[in-house]
């Protein structure tokens, strides 16, 4: 069987203030494409489908168009919800959708596979949607579990959800045996996350699962971390179609397209998928970065501009968009740091003789300590000097 993995979708997420549908829907088409053109027997969406768990009308739009194209391409199509998602809104229409689009979204459907056959027999989906621990122990499935010798508690972390939703797991493939296949969305142990970007799944302080907790699965499609990982041949990020942040931007875009022979046996290969808009961070002096080499280079794709002069530009965006019209970001970061005055800002201004003195104190105080040039200081000796001469013509 044929396996496209992939999640993340983010269906509505902006990028600085810009909306990506236009980005996302021209991606979701060449995934299609993706499908029919290497013979996809099942496309999994490993959560977080939508950015928020109020989708606005344009997202509903977006995703019912890549399911159907995803489904005329020839594929089946099985959809967990993620952290993102609110899983009743990505739910409630599960039971309209033509036959072949599966959306799970209930953690008391945990244990039931969706069975998809091919020459070599039944393979069991299993679809494990976010499990906050809060709102899951509610149900009986996830009630606390009596254990030889030890207390029976509630579920409280990530782990101790995901390593119940895994019993309830084997216990259905006992019931149905078969080749099996997880898809879920938590943070396992071992990944590299990007920086501020994916939103924490925390639970009491821990939040790591352990891979080990996928023991005995052939394949675990994972959702939440934005880059491709393989944490073992048979566990995999596929990570999301779309660049989100400019931490993002050295990550491939892709999906993985997963082979399980008759045994189980998985061979897995990554197909990329488009950038619509490169992302790039431009690192320099501010006249650096508005070189011409650069912006002949970078002009069409979205900017991060990290200038390292010593003292803030006027208006930088707007000069910096002149150039590049895709300028998304820019940062000052003094390539020297100035060394942080012991003094207080008040004990400066008491301790100040001329004024002179006190003008430094303050441009000190409000350019993280970069008191004034050799320039301004001439600059400043001037204005004092004409103050001077005019108080004494008064």
């Amino acid at each position: 069987m044929r396996i496209l993995h992939t999640s993340d979708w983010h269906i509505g997420r902006g990028f600085h203030g810009h909306s990506t549908l236009g980005a996302l829907a021209e991606v979701l088409d060449a995934l299609v494409a993706q499908v029919r053109e290497n013979d996809v027997d099942v496309v999994v969406v490993a959560g977080d489908v939508f950015d928020s768990a109020t989708p606005a009308a344009e997202a509903y739009t977006l995703l019912t168009d890549a399911l159907v194209g995803l489904s005329d391409a020839g594929a089946q199509v099985i959809v967990t919800s993620g952290n993102h998602d609110s899983a009743a809104r990505l739910g409630f229409q599960a039971r309209l959708l033509r036959a072949g689009i599966h959306v799970v979204t209930d953690p008391r459907t945990v244990g039931e596979p969706i069975t998809l056959s091919d020459e070599h027999g039944p393979v069991r989906f299993f679809g494990v949607p976010y499990l906050e621990p809060a709102i899951v122990r509610q149900h009986a499935a996830f009630q606390p579990q009596e254990q030889a010798g030890a207390e029976a508690r509630p579920l409280r972390t990530q782990a101790q959800t995901v390593a119940r939703a895994m019993e309830l797991v084997r216990a259905g493939l006992a019931e149905h045996p078969g080749r099996s296949v997880v898809i879920a969305h938590c943070f396992a142990a071992g990944v590299d996350a990007t920086t501020g970007l994916e939103r924490e799944i925390r639970q009491g302080g821990i939040d790591m699962v352990p891979v080990s907790v996928f023991d005995g699965i052939d394949y675990v499609a994972l959702g939440h971390i934005h880059g491709r990982q393989a944490l073992t041949e048979r566990v995999r990020y596929a990570g999301a179609p779309l660049h989100y942040s400019f931490g993002e931007q050295h990550k491939p875009r892709g999906s993985w397209l997963v082979d399980l022979d008759a045994a189980g046996a998985v061979e897995a290969s990554w197909l990329d998928l488009p950038v619509p808009r490169r992302l790039v961070t431009l690192t320099g002096s501010f006249d650096e970065i508005l070189s011409a080499d650069l912006v002949a280079a970078h002009a069409d794709d979205w900017v991060c501009a990290v200038y390292t002069d010593d003292l803030p530009q006027t208006e930088p965006m707007r000069r910096l968009r002149e150039k590049y019209p895709f300028c998304a970001l820019v940062q000052h970061e003094p390539a020297v740091t100035a060394t942080t005055e012991e003094r207080s800002y008040g004990e400066r201004l008491r301790t100040a003789v001329t004024d002179e003195e006190r003008i430094d104190a303050f441009l000190a105080h409000v350019r993280a300590g970069a008191g004034a040039s050799p320039r301004e200081r001439e600059l400043i000796r001037e204005v004092l000097d004409d103050r001077t001469l005019a108080e004494a013509l008064v």
